[in-house]
């Protein structure tokens, strides 16, 4: 099995990469160590471009929860730099990845394009408010790469396209967040997503699922 993690350096990321090594290998990508920054399409396609044949697996684990201010807890927190900070990162930068990595995914096996994404992106469940930004960016994920399974299944017939739900991961990213939900170690939830990974298939491409690969309303 050969594996693509993109934003490796991450908490989740780089439990998802040492994983995979334990299967196969694993190639990793990240701003830190690659440059890559998924706000600038010159250095997706430069990082992208520089690799070589097909991967089984790739994983776009990128993403941020504040763009230097916490998370609105009302109407009047919300800014437009804020806000289009996470849609750069969260939403834009998983399709850009998505552009540039089609080419590294076989057509003639199975292969999967996975984007973490956040049950606080399900406008049904959402049943609190707040966090405005960084819901509104998850959401457009999700539409974003519901739509392109629709189109990756014209050409890739035994591709699966997903989002996936990680849980709440006990990482640096997290830690100011989390006083009222239930956290996992990095290696736990790993296992949870590649496990989730290994039942999914061309039938569930399109869709929206959490770490225990039941499915979160849209």
């Amino acid at each position: 099995m050969r594996s693509l993690v993109v934003g490796a350096s991450g908490g989740i990321g780089s439990a998802l990469a040492e994983a995979l090594g334990e299967r196969g290998e694993v190639v990793s990508l990240s701003r830190g160590e690659d440059g890559l920054d998924v706000r600038d399409e010159a250095s997706v396609e430069r990082c992208l471009g520089a690799l070589q044949g097909e991967f089984d697996l790739i994983l776009c684990a990128v993403g941020i929860l504040d763009a230097g201010a916490p998370p609105e807890k009302s109407i009047a927190a919300v800014t437009p730099v804020s806000m289009t900070r996470l849609f750069e990162v969260n939403a834009a930068g998983p399709m850009l990845v998505l552009k540039h990595a089609l080419r590294l995914l076989p057509k003639d096996r199975p292969a999967t394009f996975a984007a973490l994404s956040a049950r606080v992106g399900s406008i049904g469940d959402n049943r609190i408010g707040g966090w405005h930004s960084y819901r509104a960016s998850k959401a457009a994920l999700n539409m974003l790469m519901h739509g392109a399974a629709i189109e990756l299944a014209r050409t890739h017939r035994q591709a699966t396209l997903l989002c996936l739900h990680p849980g709440t991961v006990a990482t640096p990213f997290t830690e100011d967040y989390t006083a009222r939900h239930t956290t996992v170690p990095p290696a736990e939830a790993a296992a949870n997503l590649l496990a989730v990974l290994d039942r999914l298939g061309p039938e569930e491409s399109g869709g929206f699922f959490d770490q225990h690969g039941r499915g979160i309303d849209w």
